[in-house]
């Protein structure tokens, strides 16, 4: 364990300083500062030693030079070598144990102005050099490189002002991140032709969870423009990809309404009217709906607007909405609400894996009802034929093991994430049951084969009457001779459809 002795403190965002140098002073921990952030410090009443002082050296250049010096990061990068403890007695350098920087905010100078010296004079060159000083020589120096770390750091300060080196390596993590994220979109703005500039550098507030850090790479401005709500969050992001993805491959003139739930689709509708497609969207699954996220292909009136304002939601995207009902859906703060411009192409997705990438082209195969092979005696009928084809692609878009149900245009039952088809199916048919549908004459799709054919003799008795799957399996023939004895319809894809 590691006490801290003395601190650097340089910072833009004063946020919590007050409480931070009020610990800092009461365990008589040494505090130097800079400018701005010493003048704040000094009024507190609290004990503060200038920069200046130490260096000899004052602030120049109109405060763009205080702490490049070698006195500054001698004494964060001082290690306990004989060497480094006999020049820092030689030269009157002084041990910081502690360094806390909060950065010029360049990124959101950038979304307020134009202005091309306000936005280069937000560079930070001293305080993304203290980082990385800090953060290199973290087996003796906490760095805290950002506001967001200093609830942390107030929780060590209230007990005894020890730090492991553990946390200490976490720390410098994320203030090499940091600097990382902060050299990115300065390297974009400078560039406009780079591809860089294509990407934006979004920090979130949290990652999938409050204790992860989340951060969105890309560019929304084509494609999404939020109009009212709070920020977008990383799970946001993941179910309007989910979302969005489903949308593009439901290629219909008629009115599509979606509703997803941790990236799975559990309202799905397709009709004549969006305010008919909403409300049957949310037949589907009205439990699951609270909270989710829900998407519309057409604009939104006022009456749709109606019934979407009495369920509580956290995202909707449309492509166009009328005054009265934006009025409307504005009237809680908190709702994102998302202006749908276009839907994203995406040609290939990535993902960390053990110490590395992997990567694979986006599966942006999307049958219709002539892709599929008859392999029964009975041949399904056009309304059947719809069904199957629309099953076929919420099933591509839900969590492997799954099973989607359609009757009607309308998503009715469906089972995911299952480590067995067989619980996939049984999930699927409660679900379809407890929200009060009839199975008589629905489509079933499957995202993979069936190994046996004891998901046909289920579906069977429950009145499912036409499946479509990969097909593919050395026991199919089981399966299809069941079809046939019981005057069931089954298709095969040809595809598998696995969502990992």
């Amino acid at each position: 364990m590691k006490k801290i002795k003395s601190a650097l403190i340089s910072v833009y965002n004063k946020d919590k300083i007050d409480e931070i140098c009020s610990y800092l002073s009461s365990n008589n921990i040494i505090i130097y500062s800079t400018g701005g952030t010493y003048n704040y410090i000094s009024k507190l009443g609290i004990s503060v030693k200038k920069v200046e002082d130490l260096t000899s050296f004052p602030s120049i250049l109109n405060g763009r030079v205080k702490t490049l010096h070698p006195k500054i990061f001698g004494g964060i990068l001082r290690t306990n070598s004989e060497s480094d403890i006999e020049d820092s007695n030689k030269y009157d350098i002084p041990n910081f144990d502690l360094v806390i920087v909060d950065l010029y905010p360049f990124e959101e100078t950038l979304k307020n102005t134009n202005d091309h010296n306000e936005i280069i004079e937000k560079i930070d060159i001293g305080g993304v050099s203290l980082i990385r000083a800090a953060a290199k020589n973290y087996e003796n120096v906490i760095c805290i490189s950002s506001s967001s770390q200093y609830d942390k750091l107030i929780e060590i300060l209230k007990e005894d002002c020890s730090t492991d080196i553990s946390f200490r390596k976490t720390l410098a993590f994320e203030a090499f991140e940091k600097s990382s994220t902060y050299d990115f979109t300065i390297s974009g703005y400078l560039n406009p032709e780079s591809s860089k500039n294509n990407s934006e550098i979004r920090e979130l507030r949290y990652g999938e969870n409050p204790h992860q850090k989340g951060r969105f790479i890309g560019d929304l401005k084509d494609f999404l423009i939020q109009l009212n709500g709070k920020e977008i969050s990383y799970n946001n992001l993941l179910d309007i990809d989910a979302s969005l993805d489903l949308l593009r491959d439901l290629k219909s003139n008629k009115a599509v309404f979606l509703i997803h739930k941790h990236n799975n689709p559990c309202g799905v509708a397709i009709r004549d009217s969006i305010v008919e497609a909403y409300e049957d969207a949310l037949a589907c699954d009205n439990i699951s709906a609270f909270g989710g996220v829900l998407t519309s292909n057409k604009k939104i009136d006022k009456k749709t607007a109606d019934q979407i304002n009495k369920l509580f939601f956290e995202i909707l995207i449309a492509p166009d909405f009328d005054d009265d009902s934006l009025d409307l859906l504005k009237s809680k703060k908190n709702r994102i609400i998302i202006k749908l411009n276009k839907i994203p192409i995406k040609s290939i997705q990535k993902r960390s894996c053990l110490n590395g990438f992997l990567e694979q082209d986006i599966d942006n195969k999307i049958e219709n009802f002539g892709d599929f092979k008859v392999v029964t005696t009975k041949t399904p009928n056009i309304k059947n034929s719809n069904d199957l084809v629309l099953a076929s692609i919420i099933a591509k878009h839900t969590k492997s093991n799954c099973i989607a149900i359609v009757k009607n245009q309308q998503l009715i039952g469906s089972g995911m994430g299952q480590v067995s088809r067989i619980d996939a199916l049984d999930q699927a048919i409660e679900k379809s049951k407890r929200f009060g549908f009839e199975l008589d004459q629905s489509c079933l799709a499957s995202d993979a084969f069936f190994p046996f054919s004891d998901c046909v003799e289920i579906s069977f008795k429950n009145g499912i009457d036409s499946i479509v799957q990969p097909g593919g399996s050395v026991r199919d023939q089981d399966s299809i001779d069941f079809c046939n004895k019981n005057q069931m319809s089954m298709v095969f894809s040809g595809i598998r459809h696995f969502r990992h």
